[in-house]
């Protein structure tokens, strides 16, 4: 399994609507092939940050399935607006897990 690391940047007075389009659109990922956890953590020192993580089977489970169905297309329609710029997004795999 990889994990999507996307670092998102929206305006801090916007993050209770936000969260709540992000919470609506958890179900386009969970019907999502490949697709294995979903999680948004928000940063306590600077607000309006968030790390939207994303556990797929594969990259191209993520780039290519899920970025060409209706189900992104969704997610970018209720969180998109929010965006100050596109995310910052990483695919990263477990190097060493210590505990």
């Amino acid at each position: 399994m990889i994990r999507e690391l996307a670092r998102i940047e929206i305006d801090p007075a916007d993050a209770a609507a936000f969260e709540a389009a992000v919470a609506e659109a958890a179900q386009h990922f969970r019907a999502a092939a490949g697709c294995r956890s979903f999680r948004l953590d928000r940063s306590v020192d600077r607000p309006g940050r968030y790390l939207l993580v994303v556990g797929w089977d594969s990259v191209d489970a993520h780039m290519v399935d899920f970025r060409g169905s209706p189900g992104f297309q969704a997610w970018r329609a209720l969180a998109g607006p929010f965006f100050k710029q596109p995310p910052e997004v990483d695919h990263v795999e477990t190097a060493i897990e210590g505990f």
